[in-house]
């Protein structure tokens, strides 16, 4: 039982890290034309409603958002190329400062479709209520990962006695192998405290997208 125990957090612990890794990697999913910024920005803009964009702006920023929100209302009346430019440029500023806002650079709006598998896959569970398809992707591969290396660390350790350039190969596969669990380690361990809940009487650490 302790064994299967330990085998589940090992998972779990993979999952969380690759989670947290995949969770930097994806802020560009906030560029694209169909990631959830703009796909909001879309709809508030038809709607003419600017109260669901401004979850994605600091306080701070939303008197320039809805200072530009109801310009771009006013220039989209003046016809379809008008409106292509006005929409364009308010989904742009929108996503530059929400970017700015996470400490990232804006470099441009990406095509639609440019978006990592994985983070494909949140969106869609976060739809269906279900993680179980996420946390198969990436525990699958976070699995597939560490048996890659520690598969090619056992072949180069037989070897490693034989002369020093086999040794350096062993060495250098090595630090790969250990370096990989234990950064999926710490990122998993650093994840779970950061979700604990605050400690009564303590203000709460703020959360960053």
């Amino acid at each position: 039982m302790k064994k299967k125990a330990g085998i589940g957090f090992i998972v779990m612990a993979i999952v969380f890290g690759i989670l947290l890794i995949m969770s930097r990697r994806a802020s560009a999913h906030c560029d694209t034309l169909d990631g959830p910024v703009i796909a909001e920005a879309r709809q508030a803009l038809e709607k003419g409603d600017i109260t669901p964009v401004l979850k994605w702006v600091r306080k701070e920023d939303e008197q320039e958002i809805q200072n530009l929100f109801r310009k771009t209302i006013t220039v989209r009346g003046k016809g379809a190329e008008a409106k292509e430019l006005a929409d364009m440029y308010f989904f742009e500023t929108l996503v530059r400062i929400h970017r700015a806002s996470e400490g990232a650079p804006y470099t441009g709006l990406k095509p639609a479709g440019q978006v990592e598998p994985a983070v494909a896959a949140a969106d869609k569970g976060l739809d269906t209520g279900s993680a179980d398809a996420l946390v198969k992707m990436i525990t699958d591969a976070a699995a597939k990962g560490i048996r890659e290396r520690h598969t090619h660390t056992i072949e180069a350790k037989k070897h490693a006695g034989h002369t020093v350039a086999a040794g350096r190969e062993f060495v250098k596969r090595y630090v790969e192998f250990t370096h990989y669990v234990d950064r999926l380690h710490m990122d998993a361990v650093a994840g779970a405290a950061h979700h604990e809940a605050p400690k009564k009487g303590g203000a709460e650490e703020p959360h960053h997208h």
